[in-house]
């Protein structure tokens, strides 16, 4: 069992990038007080389309994002509590966009790489429960994500 499995079946990212990424979020589980031998997540990346497509059919919202989450752990009203079976937390899934990373990149003038892990920081963080609906929570987020950024020392 692996803390974090990263999928890119279409290799939309170089192994430099896969590997950064794997270090970062041991990093932000580190930061979180994350069990890494009994925790599991994925990270997926995909095109434009491919992301458009998830978000309209899961989110309701027929348009391309940078980033989606989608955490196993969140309560649904009426959803049935699974008993028994694997003790491994499974917190779920980061589905990140290639193309709008790379847009993102230029459009903030830093690296590709600061912009990959910034998406994978935030949707990690999202599986944990945080969000930004609100101002209070929204600052919350942010002055997480950018503590575990400059930790792993990938600042802007």
């Amino acid at each position: 069992m692996s803390f974090l499995e990263i999928i890119d079946d279409e290799s939309l990212v170089s192994e430099d990038a896969k590997n950064m990424l794997f270090n970062l979020l041991n990093k932000a589980a580190d930061i979180e007080n994350i069990d890494k031998n009994n925790t599991e997540l994925s990270i997926s990346f995909v095109g434009i389309e491919e992301i458009k497509e998830i978000n309209r059919d899961y989110r309701g919202k027929d348009k391309e994002t940078d980033v989606i989450s989608f955490a196993l752990n969140d309560e649904i009203d009426g959803e049935l509590e699974i008993i028994g079976g694997d003790i491994t937390n499974y917190l779920g899934d980061v589905i990140i966009c290639v193309d709008i990373a790379r847009e993102q990149a230029k459009e903030y003038n830093h690296s590709f790489e600061r912009e990959l892990g910034f998406l994978a920081v935030h949707g990690f963080l999202h599986l944990l429960g945080y969000d930004h609906m609100t101002e209070e929570e929204e600052k919350e987020m942010f002055e997480k994500q950018e503590l575990i950024l400059k930790e792993f020392g990938l600042n802007r």
